[in-house]
């Protein structure tokens, strides 16, 4: 069978890899850090959510966002330093507001998707993850966030989800230990909760028994293509001193595009477009070490619409609460103020919990202009993307991942050599409606997808 590289070891990476190792494919996967699951696969909010499918691209987003520019704490910041990839980007944002219905009931039908072969694959290796089926609840503060969220509620049961309006005292029934006031709110109990890193890791070790290499502190500078394949080039992250690096090549018949937010630069360096913009966002994790804090911290996972605020509950001991969207570049810090109001919720939502021991962290979100992931070939046969999966990336790859895999296969049933004549020749190559029955993706979900990412090629 063909050899298949992957650049990139986060969730989407390692999903590709064990998605392609089923078929029969040989697999590599190129890291430049020294684990898996290093980056925004690390210590997200921990949520597989169905029900936060809704895609961001609305007038009510920019009117809060112009609303809260001048705001440190705010859900959403912007840098406004000038920048032509992020302006261009929010240019590119507000043009797929027209599209915003039909991308959010695509996107549902996605991550039900999702969660089918992400719950299969976990109980076929026994990946130990901090899985928690008990469902989501989305509570509102006010009669206008709520009734925003009915509008919400209907493209989101239009993509097939079951989520349920609930009362104030449903919600306390539903979670006990929230006992804030709430005006109403929803309940999604196929969604789910668990640890992204702890699974990433766990489904990396089993792509490894089932044949897999992983070559991690690969920091790859070159992609090339011969009549022979796909030259890959890296220098070891590990030799600091550019004199003594140690130089490394590898040869493959494809390469999927992985890379989160670095998936700009290395589709420029293939001769396509993918326009991710890395929005970062923030999470904390509260270690319940008291029993009193254990009792406190809910069990059941919660959005919290105004504050744009997540949370699941990692084991017995570890309470994650994530949130904001900043857009600050490849900016990496983790700020204090913008910790802090993830702390402030917590307290001021669940007083009894002891925050003396918070592990704060930052990682950057691979954002695309319309909010959708870009699953596709490229132009030069024998490359395809699957990246692009912003806040959703834990809860859509286990599709995208069969997706890019289902392209693979067509590509090698069309007989096709590895190499195009020459670089940027031919059109972005789709997967054809009878393949992609095969693997049990909505169909008219699909054909929407494919008409984003045709614009995406461009």
């Amino acid at each position: 069978m063909p050899h298949i590289a992957i650049i990139g070891a986060g969730i989407t990476g390692v999903t590709t890899a064990y998605a392609l190792l089923e078929r029969g494919y040989k697999v590599t996967v190129l890291d430049r850090h020294r684990y898996a699951a290093m980056e925004t696969s690390f210590a997200n909010g921990g949520q597989l959510s169905a029900s936060n499918a809704e895609v961001w691209n609305s007038a009510a987003t920019i009117l809060k966002g112009l609303r809260w520019m001048l705001r440190s704490d705010a859900p959403l910041l912007m840098n406004p330093k000038p920048s032509w990839h992020k302006y261009s980007w929010i240019g590119e944002f507000v043009g797929h507001i027209t599209r915003y219905r039909g991308n959010t009931i695509e996107t549902t039908k996605l991550a039900i998707e999702a969660r089918k072969h992400l719950f299969s694959i976990a109980e076929r290796e026994n990946i130990a993850f901090d899985l928690e089926r008990r469902g989501i609840l989305h509570v509102y503060h006010d009669r206008a966030g709520f009734e925003a969220g009915l509008k919400v509620n209907t493209l989101l049961q239009q993509g097939g989800l079951d989520r349920r309006l609930v009362t104030p005292d449903e919600i306390r029934v539903i979670e006990p230990a929230l006992q804030t006031a709430c005006y109403g709110g929803f309940f999604t109990a196929s969604d789910a909760t668990g640890d992204i890193h702890k699974f990433t890791r766990g489904l990396a070790d089993a792509c490894i028994r089932r044949g897999a290499i992983f070559v991690h502190e690969a920091d790859v500078d070159t992609i090339a293509r011969g009549d022979d394949g796909f030259r890959i080039g890296w220098n070891e992250a590990a030799s600091h001193d550019a004199a003594v690096a140690t130089r490394q090549q590898l040869q493959a018949d494809g390469i999927v595009i992985c890379a989160g937010v670095a998936s700009r630069h290395f589709a420029s360096l293939l001769n396509d477009r993918v326009n991710v913009y890395p929005v970062k966002g923030y999470s904390i994790t509260v270690q319940l070490d008291a029993p009193q804090s254990r009792n406190a911290a809910p069990t059941v996972s919660l959005l919290d619409e105004a504050a744009k605020i997540v949370t699941s509950r990692l084991g017995a001991d570890r309470f994650r609460v994530a949130g904001t969207a900043e857009f600050n570049g490849f900016n990496r810090d983790i700020r204090a103020d913008r910790i802090q109001p993830l702390v402030d919720w917590v307290r001021h939502h669940f007083p009894e919990i002891d925050t003396s021991k918070v592990v704060p962290w930052a990682g950057l979100r691979p954002m695309m202009p319309n909010m959708m992931p870009v699953v596709r070939a490229g132009r030069i046969p024998g490359v395809f993307y699957n990246t692009g999966h912003g806040h959703l990336g834990w809860t859509l790859s286990a599709a995208t991942a069969q997706m890019v895999a289902q392209a693979i296969d067509d590509w090698r049933d069309l007989d096709t050599p590895p190499m195009a004549p020459s670089i940027g020749a031919g059109s972005t190559w789709i997967p054809t409606r009878a393949k992609l029955k095969s693997i049990h993706l909505p169909v008219d979900c699909f054909e929407l997808h494919r008409r984003n990412n045709r614009g995406q090629q461009d």
